[in-house]
């Protein structure tokens, strides 16, 4: 594919200083962008709200986005309504729940002899806290998400609701953008968080938290960040976006190689991406992350996963799941066409035309929906060629 081919060569993708943006470095950095004729200027951002309205008024053409944000767009759940497409998963898992010192050492005591590196057993001694801290009266605690649409917030919820604490009544849920999070925990603003790394690991080399359980443990590959892009602008740029789905997929075979992950962790410590040390990075990348200051890092099966397990696959089921988590959180009333929207915003199908010419063939799941949530083990899905 040459860049006379495309309709739109030159590419604005907005991302977000996390981790999980290494797909699109690395499609930019090595080169695979460009050998689909594709020039990608990557700019970052604070907030998932700028990058929701920059996309939405055409700064961006793309954008690294939250996997429930194209839905909430696509239904203009508080927002404007804006028809919004994912057609390339770029990660699963990747999140963590961090709490303060202080927090934990009050569940630490609740908890007496119970292991609170399994997260039924933390969420029942924050259970435990917060029903101590209310017969003293105190303020409920404030804890804090990325975004409302956010599989952070939903995550949050899963955990809490779990133990039996009702998030919109036992403690306070609160927005701040990812970078800001371990700061805020820092000035006594918030007392844990459900972010993205590096700013769990961040907070922890701070000596001001401690990482209690992960994405992995809540929703075992569960869907995180997206490529998201207007559906006018899919419909407008159909061979550009083929490009970069291609682009896209050679890069996350490439981030998820064990060989490359010091070169990723070095590229994504640069300031124009993630701006922390190699060294945070790389616990991400490696899976092994340390849970408190000066601790043993912990081995973390598939706490980040770029590539393999179909990772890279937009399952409609996972829309659905978004959307289910929207009903019963009450950001929205179910419907059957609201079911019908949020399923379409996931797009297989443009993801197996885009690969349909790769060699050699990638081997593809065969159905576009699958269990979610629900299974204790892997399971095989059918696999067929695009």
């Amino acid at each position: 594919m040459t860049a006379m081919a495309l309709e739109q060569p030159k590419l604005t993708i907005g991302f977000i200083p996390l981790v999980d943006c290494a797909v699109l470095a690395v499609a930019r950095e090595q080169g695979f962008a460009a050998r689909e004729g594709l020039d990608l200027t990557l700019r970052p951002e604070r907030s998932w709200a700028t990058i929701r309205d920059r996309l939405n008024i055409g700064e961006f053409d793309a954008a690294h986005m939250l996997a429930g944000m194209p839905i909430a767009a696509s239904l203009g759940i508080a927002q404007a309504k804006v028809a919004t497409i994912a057609p390339f998963s770029l990660n699963l898992n990747g999140n963590a729940i961090t709490l303060s010192n202080a927090l934990y050492g009050a569940m630490q005591d609740a908890a007496q002899e119970a292991d609170l590196s399994q997260p039924a057993a933390s969420g029942a001694a924050l259970a435990a806290v917060i029903a101590a801290r209310r017969r003293l009266g105190k303020e409920p605690l404030t804890l804090a998400v990325v975004y409302p649409f956010s599989c952070h917030n939903y995550e949050m919820r899963y955990w809490l609701a779990a133990a039996g604490i009702d998030p919109d009544a036992d403690v306070r849920l609160i927005v701040i953008p990812p970078p800001l999070m371990a700061e805020s925990l820092a000035q006594g603003q918030i007392d844990g968080f459900c972010v993205g790394e590096p700013w769990n690991s961040l907070a922890v080399e701070r000596s001001i938290a401690r990482i209690v359980t992960t994405k992995a443990d809540i929703w075992r590959s569960g869907p995180e960040k997206v490529l998201g892009l207007r559906a006018d602008w899919a419909q407008r740029n159909p061979r550009t976006l083929a490009a970069l789905i291609r682009a896209l997929y050679h890069a996350a075979a490439w981030a998820e190689r064990p060989e490359n992950r010091t070169a990723l962790a070095e590229m994504l410590a640069r300031p124009q991406y993630v701006g922390a040390p190699p060294s945070i990075i790389a616990r991400a990348l490696s899976g092994r992350l340390v849970p408190i200051k000066w601790g043993a890092p912990i081995a973390l099966d598939n706490f980040l996963v770029l590539h393999k397990q179909a990772a890279n696959f937009p399952w409609r089921s996972q829309a659905l799941w978004l959307y289910s988590q929207m009903v019963r959180w009450r950001q929205t009333r179910y419907s059957p066409e609201g079911a019908a929207v949020a399923r379409a915003c996931f797009r297989p199908d443009l993801y197996r035309q885009a690969l349909a010419d790769v060699t050699p063939r990638p081997v593809l799941p065969g159905a576009s929906a699958k269990v979610e949530g629900a299974l204790e083990t892997p399971r095989h899905v059918g696999a067929a060629f695009p």
